[in-house]
């Protein structure tokens, strides 16, 4: 006898799921709900509730409208003076207000709250986080190499003010801030970079080119520069004190695979004036401060875009049928759902844990996790994304899915602030230099020790790998693979529940599951991963 339900539901709605919008992203995406309140302050879960009730709204049509109208760049005016402009649509400036507005560029409620809103935020336009994130990670560089610059911007960059345009410090509100370090023959080697700052009373003069710099229309940059004693950071502002214009030139934007409603340039610096920030030939250690909150950052980005992937697949699945059930009650499906959810849990679990590390001032933990975390759940966005794409069938290869946008954007985390080789080579770099920073990891992975078998025997192998110094560069990507996993896997057995932890394990630790995702064991409990990770609107 034929199910009805799938009929009437097919005469009701032609079998189309609902729109997944208008509900709380944040309360609804359960692993980060946990995540804060073992994280950070429990305080702090009524405000990240209400702004993830807010995000789940309007921002996701602004989302799509800020990538279908991306920026345009306006080197002169209509006078033909030069004023290298970049133009937002409003949905952009919207977005971006909102951020500001709620502290995404700062740390007030900590690192972990302000976690849990960026990625709230990413969830719905993962574009305003480059903005967001530069002045963040600013703030704390500019603390420790120039408490005087400080003094003088961190009011304004870490104000709730959104005030674009361009004009002196004294006359805003708040500030956003970029960062231009690459060139174009050096790339991710930037003690290659050729721009030239010559000293000029107590501030600098730089010339030269910058083949990326980030946030193009922000008030002032952290660019590197070779100074008389070598490569130095600087503070670049882009309006003087007297109101001109700096020597800062932007040449075109970006075209871009994805990340469309944000602005990146290549751009020129002619006798551009720049504030000194640490000693000179300090300058690759000196924005590493800033590089490292980043890199927080894109860890943030990339679970983000993972929840919605696996957000938007589960949704999908448990509303759609085929062959007379739905999609999310078929054994083969549920088992490619589980198996993107478990990405999703560790990477979020992950998340939130390296930005406790950032609110206890652990160095030595958040050193090593940071690069780690950045590599491994950075490059494990893009198949994700891939594999929830397809759970939506045609569906989710068409613009008006979101799952395009998504896609396209998955590959940016990896490559921004360190490819996936730097980020490795950069691993290996802090266990031979700071040992104390392995010690820290090791110490966090031993907490799950006994736990899981699984496990247990990975930190054995881990172990012995670590011990082996022989071709460790040619190495590096299969040694922080299994840095991350052990790292997640103890994350997961601590405090998931069973079906994900055990499940995790066999899977990523024990050899039970395939190359592709859908190849979880029988054992799994697939329906009940699936139906913790599901949105559930109303």
């Amino acid at each position: 006898m034929a199910d009805t339900r799938f009929v009437e539901t097919s005469l009701r709605a032609a079998n189309q799921p609902p729109p997944l919008a208008g509900y709380d992203l944040f309360s609804e995406n359960r692993p980060l709900v946990e995540a804060l309140r073992r994280e950070g302050d429990v305080a702090e879960e009524e405000r990240c509730a209400a702004f993830g009730h807010l995000c789940g709204r309007e921002p996701l049509e602004l989302g799509r409208l800020a990538n279908e109208h991306p920026p345009t760049l306006r080197t002169h005016d209509r006078f033909g003076e030069r004023i290298d402009e970049v133009e937002f649509h409003p949905a952009w400036h919207g977005l971006l207000r909102l951020g500001v507005e709620h502290e995404l560029h700062a740390t007030a409620g900590g690192h972990v709250a302000r976690a849990a809103r960026f990625m709230t935020l990413a969830y719905a336009e993962a574009g305003v986080g480059c903005p967001l994130s530069m002045t963040y990670a600013a703030v704390p560089a500019l603390r420790a190499s120039a408490p005087e610059l400080a003094e003088e911007w961190q009011p304004l960059l870490t104000s709730t003010a959104y005030d674009p345009g361009l004009r002196p410090l004294r006359e805003k509100a708040g500030a956003l801030c970029g960062m231009a370090m690459t060139e174009r023959q050096g790339g991710s080697d930037v003690r290659a970079n050729e721009t030239v700052a010559e000293p000029a009373g107590d501030d600098y003069v730089l010339d030269g080119h910058k083949w990326f710099c980030s946030a193009p229309m922000s008030d002032a940059f952290l660019v590197l520069a070779q100074a008389p004693d070598g490569l130095t950071c600087f503070l670049l502002p882009r309006v003087l004190d007297d109101g001109s214009r700096n020597g800062f030139r932007i040449d075109r934007l970006k075209d871009k695979l994805g990340n469309r409603s944000n602005a990146s340039a290549e751009i020129r610096l002619e006798g551009a004036v720049a504030h000194r920030v640490g000693d000179e030939g300090r300058g690759v250690a000196t924005i590493m401060e800033m590089v490292v909150h980043t890199r927080l950052d894109c860890v943030l980005g990339s679970t983000a875009l993972m929840r919605r992937a696996v957000a938007e697949a589960t949704h999908h699945a448990a509303h759609r049928a085929a062959f007379g059930r739905l999609l999310s009650e078929q054994p083969l499906m549920q088992n490619v759902l589980a198996d993107l959810c478990l990405d999703s849990e560790a990477a979020t679990a992950t998340a939130l844990r390296l930005a406790r590390a950032f609110d206890e001032d652990d160095h030595a933990f958040r050193r090593l996790a940071a690069a780690v975390s950045k590599y491994w759940i950075c490059k494990q966005t893009p198949p994700l994304v891939a594999e929830a794409l397809e759970c939506l069938g045609g569906n989710g290869y068409v613009e008006e899915s979101g799952l395009p946008r998504l896609f396209r954007e998955s590959p940016l985390n990896s490559i921004w602030e360190g490819s996936g080789n730097v980020n490795c080579l950069d691993v290996l770099r802090a266990v031979e230099r700071e040992p104390e920073s392995l010690e820290a990891f090791h110490t966090e992975l031993e907490l799950a020790r006994g736990a899981n078998t699984h496990l247990d025997v990975a930190l054995g192998q881990l172990a012995a790998e670590l011990a082996d110094e022989a071709d460790l560069e040619s190495r590096a990507r299969r040694l922080v693979e299994r840095l991350a996993l052990c790292l997640q896997a103890s994350l997961l057995v601590r405090h998931a529940p069973a079906e994900v932890a055990d499940a995790f394990c066999a899977t990523h630790l024990g050899g039970e599951g395939g190359r592709a995702y859908g190849t979880l064991p029988r054992a799994v409990d697939t329906a009940a991963i699936v139906e913790r990770h599901r949105p559930r609107l109303g």
